[in-house]
């Protein structure tokens, strides 16, 4: 078992070949991670097996729709693998085709930490594509959009704006993003440069981004009957062995999504709203900051503190607010929770009397 992204794990039943997918399997955690820090000190309740049942809602979802996924089902406790409408009680455990992670060359230049991908090229198959692909159909208040708009990462026209945004914003069209996948840590880059990275040729990226829409439309159609506004959301993509895209990973939940609720965020937001208001994510800006400056490869070494465990009242209301989305958005009562618009209201009168 290894660990993947810092709040699942990866098991793996069967390797895949050069050109046959293998067969993997999710064990979502309670874990969280934000800010690129791995997993934190402590535990949010019940988290990965609501993630674990939204994503597998979803993804049968978009299988309907007929978009190829790599998901198999869920894994019962009994170890029998089941769709969702025949799970009889919460799992977190998700079974999927398991294909070939190829990883970039690291290197330095100039004092610069750079990435071979030398090894992507249109003939892979059976493959990550190493980037993951973004759609923003809003800008919610903590949207990187921002940042990277004062820092002059990026500019309004290359976001297809006529309009420097506000916080809160609702896009007449969504903005389509990328970035770095494998690398230690992710950067935005340009369309044209994720073209070469991931060796796509011209109809490749038209395809990546005609499937990207569909996703957005379907978690978009998803999310609104359980009263949740789809902003933004990542999804990542693979190629099978015949080189067709195939979506991977995990769509639709609280951590690939950012999702409002009658104004709210309901997403890993909250959790990274407490954090933004302590020393350690000062110290972590700082951080990478500075391993940019010196080349140094992980960043976290050079953090002067650790991250405080989260204050329990809030934790205990995130923890709510993981399963009743849950329950709303499959439409299926899984946990014995209160509904959506209660455990928000929780939420909310916290954050005021915070």
């Amino acid at each position: 078992m290894e660990a993947m992204g810092s709040v699942k794990d990866l098991e793996v039943v069967k390797k895949p070949a050069k050109d046959a997918m293998g067969v993997g399997r999710f064990h979502f955690s309670d874990r969280y991670s934000v800010f690129d820090w791995g997993a934190m000190p402590d535990h949010i309740e019940g988290k990965g097996a609501a993630l674990c049942l939204m994503g597998a809602y979803c993804f049968e979802r978009l299988e309907q729709k007929g978009i190829k996924t790599h998901y198999r089902g869920l894994v019962t406790k009994e170890g029998k693998l089941v769709t969702f409408e025949e799970l009889m009680q919460p799992t977190s455990v998700m079974e999927f085709d398991l294909v070939n992670v190829l990883r970039p060359k690291v290197y330095r230049e100039n004092g610069k930490l750079k990435y071979d991908y030398s090894m992507f090229t249109p003939n892979l198959r059976n493959c990550l594509i190493p980037l993951e692909i973004m759609y923003r159909n809003g800008l919610p208040e903590g949207s990187s959009i921002f940042k990277r708009l004062e820092r002059g990462l990026v500019k309004i026209e290359d976001l297809g704006l006529d309009h420097y945004p506000k916080p809160g914003e609702r896009l007449s069209k969504p903005i389509f993003d990328v970035s770095t996948k494998l690398e230690e840590k992710d950067r935005y880059v340009s369309w044209r440069e994720a073209q070469k990275i991931a060796g796509l040729t011209d109809e490749e990226v038209e395809n990546v981004k005609a499937l990207l829409s569909r996703v957005n439309e379907a978690i978009t159609q998803i999310s609104s009957k359980a009263g949740l506004e789809n902003e933004d959301g990542k999804v990542e993509l693979a190629f099978d062995v015949e080189r067709r895209l195939v979506v991977v990973d995990v769509v639709g939940t609280l951590d690939e999504c950012r999702f409002t609720y009658d104004g709210i965020q309901v997403s890993k937001e909250m959790v990274r709203q407490f954090y933004r208001r302590t020393s350690w994510y000062r110290n972590v800006e700082e951080a990478k900051k500075r391993a940019e400056t010196e080349a140094v490869r992980d960043w976290r070494k050079l953090c002067k503190s650790s991250p405080p465990k989260l204050d329990q009242t809030l934790k205990t209301i995130i923890s709510e607010v993981y399963l009743a989305a849950a329950n709303e958005l499959t439409n299926h009562k899984l946990f014995d929770v209160q509904s959506l618009a209660q455990v928000i209201e929780k939420y909310r009168n916290y954050v005021i009397t915070d």
